[in-house]
C-alpha cells in the first residue's frame, strides 16, 4: 500500500512567481503541482534503481517543509551513513536550488552548482519545478526521484535491511488506513493550506483558506488534548508531516503568510505538542530557523519585495516543559531513540535554541 496517493493531482494551471511548484488557478485559489517523478528505488530495483548504500544523494534544504519530512524520518531510521545527504543552501531563484553553502558552490560529491543540473541529466529541458527532497544517482548524476510522500514510504519499507537497530515503526500496519485520511486532511487544511493562504490571489480564496486551516487546527487540538500523538501512543509518519508545518508556524506562516488568527504559542495543545516532538531526538535538531526565515522572506519577493528577514521570534520557548508526557505514550514504541546527529550535520548553533 503506497502513501503517495495524495501527490496523483493533475492540475495544470498557470505558473506564477518564483516559487518552484507555485501555481494559481482562476479564481485566485493557490493549487500545487503534484506531477513528481515516478521512478522508486526499491530493495529488488524492479525500477532500476536498486538499493545501495552510498549510491545515492538525498539532495535536501532545511527550509523547505517537504524536505524535512525526509530529514527527520532518515535521522529516525538511522539512515545516514545508507543515504548520505548535501543540504542546498536556503534560498533559490526561478531556476534551481544552489549549493552556495558547499566550498566553490559545488556540491563536493556530485560536484553540480545547481540542482537543476540533476534534473536535466535525465530530463533535458525539464519544465517541472526543481523541488527537494530529491535522490540522485551518484553513478550518473542523474535525478531518480522527487516524489517525497513515495521516499518516505521507500525508505521505511524498501530500506529496512539498512536500518539502525531500534528504528521505530512510522506506519504501524494497525493504522494505515486512519493515517492515510488523516494525512489527506492535515495536507490540504494545514501543510498546503498555509501556501494556500500566502499566495491566494483574491480575497475570497483567502478567506476561505484561512477559515479552513485554522477550523482544522481547533480540530487537531482537540484530538490531541487527551492524546499525545496524531496516531496510537507512538510517533508516526503522520506526526512528521505536522511538524514541519506546526515549527514554521510563528516564524513564517504568521506573519509571512497572514494566518495571523493566532500564532501557535497561543493555540496550548499544539503549542504543547510541538514543543513535545521539537524535544525528541530526530526532530528539533534538524530545525534550522535561519535558513527557515531567510528562504520565506528573501525568495518570495511578490509577498516580501524588500527581502528583509524578521528577527524575532525568540527562539527558548521551544525548549520549554510541555507535560506532554503526562498523556503516556512511548515515542519509539518498541524501538529506541536516535543517536546524536553526525557532526557534519549539526545545525550551525545561531540557528537554533540548542545552542545554549
Amino acid at each position: 500500500m503506497s502513501k503517495a496517493a495524495d501527490t496523483a493531482a493533475e492540475n495544470r494551471p498557470e505558473q506564477a512567481g518564483t516559487e518552484q511548484g507555485r501555481y494559481v488557478i482562476a479564481g485566485g485559489e493557490f493549487t500545487r503541482d503534484q506531477r513528481y517523478i515516478a521512478t522508486r528505488i526499491t530493495a529488488d530495483g524492479r525500477d532500476g534503481y536498486p538499493v545501495e548504500p552510498g549510491r545515492y544523494r538525498l539532495v535536501v534544504s532545511r527550509a523547505c517543509p517537504w524536505a524535512s519530512r525526509v530529514i527527520i524520518q532518515r535521522r529516525l531510521l538511522g539512515l545516514e551513513e545508507a543515504l548520505p545527504m548535501a543540504v542546498a543552501g536556503p534560498t533559490h531563484d526561478a531556476r534551481s536550488w544552489t549549493f552556495d553553502l558547499d566550498p566553490d558552490g559545488r556540491d563536493p560529491v556530485l560536484g553540480i552548482e545547481r540542482l537543476q543540473e540533476a534534473y536535466f541529466a535525465r530530463f533535458p529541458g525539464y519544465e517541472r519545478g526543481i523541488t527537494v527532497p530529491a535522490i540522485v544517482d551518484t553513478t550518473t548524476g542523474q535525478v531518480v526521484t522527487n516524489n517525497y510522500p513515495q521516499i518516505e514510504w521507500d525508505l521505511a519499507h524498501e530500506w529496512r535491511a539498512h536500518q539502525r537497530p531500534g528504528a521505530p515503526d512510522l506506519f504501524p500496519e494497525a493504522h494505515r488506513e486512519e493515517m492515510t485520511e488523516l494525512d489527506k486532511v492535515v495536507f490540504k487544511d494545514v501543510n498546503n493550506g498555509v501556501y494556500r493562504c500566502g499566495f491566494a490571489g483574491s480575497q475570497e480564496a483567502y478567506e476561505k483558506a484561512y477559515a479552513q486551516l485554522f477550523g482544522r487546527l481547533d480540530w487537531l487540538s482537540a484530538r490531541l488534548e487527551q492524546q499525545r500523538y496524531l496516531i496510537g501512543d507512538t510517533i508516526t509518519e503522520s506526526d512528521i508531516r505536522l511538524f514541519t508545518t506546526l515549527v514554521r508556524f510563528d516564524a513564517v506562516y504568521h506573519g509571512h503568510f497572514k494566518c495571523n488568527r493566532t500564532k501557535l504559542t497561543e493555540m496550548p495543545v499544539l503549542w504543547a505538542y510541538a514543543r513535545d516532538l521539537f524535544q525528541t531526538p530526530g526532530f528539533g535538531d534538524t530545525v534550522d530557523f535561519d535558513h527557515i526565515k531567510r528562504h520565506y522572506y528573501q525568495v518570495h519577493t511578490d509577498i516580501n519585495p524588500t527581502g528583509i528577514v524578521p528577527c524575532g521570534p525568540e527562539l527558548e520557548g521551544w525548549l520549554s516543559p510541555h507535560g506532554r508526557e503526562a498523556l503516556g505514550g512511548r515515542p519509539f514504541g518498541d524501538g529506541t531513540p536516535p543517536g546524536p546527529p553526525r557532526a557534519d550535520e549539526v545545525v550551525p548553533p545561531a540557528h537554533t535554541p540548542y545552542a545554549a
